[in-house]
């Protein structure tokens, strides 16, 4: 049975959030008031996930974070985020958190963000084998606009890179969300040519039109394309798409964090916040993550 704990010193959002939670019947909701409350939980019973507000009395949502990552490295983390908590949580999503959802997006986005955590650190776990030596290795993928093709070219290289070096289960994880939400730009934003705008203020007509276009012409002659390179230092990964691109100067700066709560920032927020280097082609249809093994 996976148990997931929900960290919160609002009784009202607590409830709010086991209430969205409990929707998947397999998990079992633990909660928590505050971040000392929530370790003492872990301690006794290790949680799967744990779902973290960002201030709290005692301990807040980073000193959480850190405390986990220090002990608990194993447990991924997805923060909950507010006006007025913003910089906590970019500290946060460097410290080691996983991902993140606004609270007031929570009712549409918190369940999928969990059971995507989830998945990934499964998957992880089952990954038993470790590769000893390591020269370089060089992949090249150009896929279909098929979001299932997508998600598992994801976990494909988040696999691949992580057994190269590895990785503990949290290092896997920030370098899949990174990886994934850069394909996913790809998929939606490239080759469908949808705005993120459209999400912010119909979320249903988003995922409808995306179901549309995947079956229509041009989008279903588009592909993406992912080089893949690894050695025992660096890893660089180049997404590219073959939609009409954008200008990337006109993107939100990430590192704002005003723009913290904004739909069309997320995916770069978490891309530069878990990778060294996001960089842009001058189109825009093209982005590289490096990723360092080890600190400079």
């Amino acid at each position: 049975m996976t148990t997931v704990l929900i960290v919160d010193d609002s009784p009202m959002d607590r409830r709010l959030v086991a209430g969205i939670l409990e929707r998947n019947s397999d998990w079992t909701i633990r909660s928590a008031i505050d971040g000392m409350e929530a370790m003492a939980s872990i301690v006794e019973a290790q949680p799967d996930l744990v779902v973290t507000d960002m201030q709290m009395p005692h301990m807040n949502g980073l000193e959480l974070v850190t405390a986990l990552r220090q002990q608990f490295p194993q447990i991924p983390v997805v923060l909950m985020t507010a006006q007025g908590s913003e910089e906590l949580a970019v500290k946060a999503l460097r410290a080691g958190a996983a991902s993140y959802v606004p609270k007031r997006a929570l009712a549409m986005d918190l369940q999928p963000t969990v059971r995507r955590v989830l998945t990934a650190a499964t998957d992880i776990r089952s990954q038993v084998a470790l590769m000893n030596r390591l020269e370089q290795r060089r992949e090249t993928y150009r896929i279909e606009t098929e979001l299932p093709l997508v998600m598992a070219l994801s976990r494909h290289v988040q696999h691949e890179l992580g057994e190269a070096w590895g990785l503990e289960k949290t290092d896997r994880l920030r370098i899949g969300t990174a990886l994934e939400e850069a394909l996913l730009n790809a998929f939606y934003h490239g080759n469908l040519d949808i705005s993120s705008d459209l999400k912010d203020t119909d979320y249903a007509e988003f995922y409808a039109l995306a179901e549309r276009r995947c079956r229509e012409a041009p989008y279903t002659e588009r592909r993406i394309q992912l080089d893949f390179e690894v050695t025992p230092i660096v890893a660089s990964i180049a997404i590219r798409d073959e939609g009409r691109g954008f200008n990337p100067d006109t993107l939100p700066d990430p590192t704002d964090v005003e723009n913290l709560d904004k739909p069309s920032g997320r995916g770069v927020m978490l891309m530069r916040a878990f990778m060294d280097d996001v960089v842009y082609n001058e189109t825009g249809n093209q982005v590289t993550l490096t990723k360092r093994r080890y600190k400079q």
